[in-house]
């Protein structure tokens, strides 16, 4: 192997290395903003996530909720610059997967609403935005 092909070998390297870390980068960012959304509602609320709400508040969080998730799929793939979809679907496992430990974690007891609005609502919400996004993309190229 001559030295030209040792550095365009390195190079792919490096470049590979950068787009995982900007897609790694894009899902977490895009969860961050769904959790920190979440951890906001119940500090401005001032009400116990452990705690039966009231049902006009399960309404209201479950809206927020899907909000959060959309833009939180979008920012995914907006970040990721490319895949738009398959970052946002990243962005949406996490949440599901939070939402199912959750359930599992608790069988039989707890306060099971916010994990069937997260499973129902937020999951789809997020991997939506994600193919609007990448519908945005197609449309401008």
């Amino acid at each position: 192997m001559n030295k030209v092909e040792r550095n365009t070998k390195q190079l792919n390297v490096e470049i590979d290395r950068e787009r995982v870390m900007k897609s790694i980068l894009a899902v977490l960012v895009g969860y961050l903003v769904f959790g920190v959304s979440a951890i906001v509602l119940f500090q401005v609320a001032d009400a116990d996530p452990q705690q039966e709400p009231e049902f006009g508040f399960r309404i209201w969080s479950t809206v927020y909720g899907v909000f959060f998730a959309l833009t939180s799929g979008y920012i995914a793939a907006r970040v990721a610059g490319k895949k738009e979809i398959t970052h946002a679907s990243a962005v949406a496992c996490i949440l599901a997967s939070i939402a199912t430990v959750s359930l599992i974690a608790q069988p039989g007891h707890g306060l099971l609403w916010s994990q069937f609005a997260a499973l129902g609502f937020m999951t789809p919400a997020a991997i939506l935005d994600g193919v609007i996004r990448a519908r945005q993309v197609k449309i401008k190229d």
